[in-house]
C-alpha cells in the first residue's frame, strides 16, 4: 500500500526546478561600451518633428478616359455640369466637392496647379451609394450629368 503524499511536501519538493528556470545576469567585468546608453549618462533630448515645408508642390493630375471636362475644371464649371455640391469641404488650399444621385457618388478634389491659383479639378473618385462599393468613375461622371 502506497504512503500517502502530503500537498505541502510536493510543492516544496518543485521549488528548486521552478529556481532553476529563472536566469541571473551575470555581472559585467568589462568597459562600458560608449554605443549604448547607461545610467550615467543623460538621455539625449528627444527629436522634434520638423514642421510641414512650406514650400509649393504642384499636385498629380488624374489623366482617364471619360473625365474630359470634369478633370482641370474650376468649381463653377463642376457645378453647371452636376448642379449644387452635396459637400463642399476646404482643407488648407484644396477643396473637395461631392455629388450624388441614384447611380453613384462622385468626390472631386480639386487643388492649386501652382501658388495663389485657383483650385481646378486633379483627381476624381467615384462609389456606390448604398455600399461604398468603387465604381467606374467616367460612368458615374456620365450618369450625374445634367441634360
Amino acid at each position: 500500500m502506497p504512503l500517502p503524499v502530503r500537498p505541502r511536501f510536493v510543492a516544496f519538493a518543485l521549488l528548486p526546478l521552478l529556481g532553476a528556470c529563472a536566469t541571473v545576469p551575470a555581472p559585467s567585468t568589462s568597459a562600458p561600451d560608449p554605443a549604448r546608453p547607461d545610467a550615467t549618462r543623460p538621455a539625449p533630448p528627444p527629436t522634434r518633428p520638423q514642421p510641414p515645408s512650406s514650400a509649393f508642390r504642384p499636385p498629380r493630375v488624374m489623366d482617364l478616359p471619360g473625365l474630359e471636362g470634369v478633370i482641370g475644371a474650376d468649381v463653377e464649371a463642376l457645378q453647371r455640369a452636376f448642379g449644387t455640391a452635396r459637400l463642399d469641404v476646404w482643407e488648407g488650399d484644396a477643396r473637395k466637392l461631392q455629388f450624388t444621385g441614384d447611380a453613384c457618388v462622385l468626390d472631386v478634389y480639386l487643388y492649386p496647379l501652382r501658388p495663389g491659383a485657383q483650385p481646378t479639378a486633379t483627381y476624381v473618385d467615384a462609389r456606390r451609394a448604398s455600399d461604398g462599393l468603387d465604381v467606374d468613375r467616367a460612368a458615374c461622371v456620365a450618369a450625374l450629368r445634367r441634360r
